[in-house]
């Protein structure tokens, strides 16, 4: 079953269960998926093109996220926390940091490069090759840390 139909089959489950928070979510999802279909892309979509959609929601929730923790506002924190948990059961597991360090590392040894003046180059190979399995964020600020050390 395809990420839009695990998505539609989701909605009418939250409407028959009344669940208005998922069903809120849910609906989020499909309005960006209906974004997709109706872009230049649409004749050549891929799940890969819904992963990344999904991912960009994600990270919006988690931005939010973290300005609502910084502005004590836990009321609309507590919404952003339980639709980034509905979109990430949709979402490939990520990887655990330490296995994201290792492998970043390889990749800064396979390339033969050092120094902060690298990043450039590592950072584009780095997220290519972890491309939905780990954060972006994470990428860099490991890339920047082991250039650094």
């Amino acid at each position: 079953m395809s990420l839009a139909e695990q998505i539609n089959e989701g909605i009418k489950v939250a409407m028959k269960a009344k669940d208005a928070d998922r069903l809120r979510t849910l609906r989020g999802i499909k309005s960006a998926f209906m974004l997709l279909q109706t872009s230049e892309k649409a004749a050549s979509l891929t799940e890969e093109d819904y992963t990344k959609a999904l991912q960009k929601l994600a990270k919006q929730r988690k931005d939010s996220l973290e300005v609502f923790e910084s502005q004590n506002r836990e009321d609309l924190a507590a919404v952003e926390r339980a639709d980034l948990q509905l979109i990430e059961t949709f979402l490939p597991a990520q990887m655990d940091p330490a296995e994201v360090r290792i492998l970043v590392a390889g990749i800064i040894a396979d390339l033969g490069v050092s120094g902060p003046a690298a990043m450039g180059k590592v950072i584009p190979v780095a997220m290519a090759a972890l491309a939905g399995k780990a954060d972006g964020k994470l990428i860099s600020q490991l890339v920047k840390e082991l250039l650094s050390a």
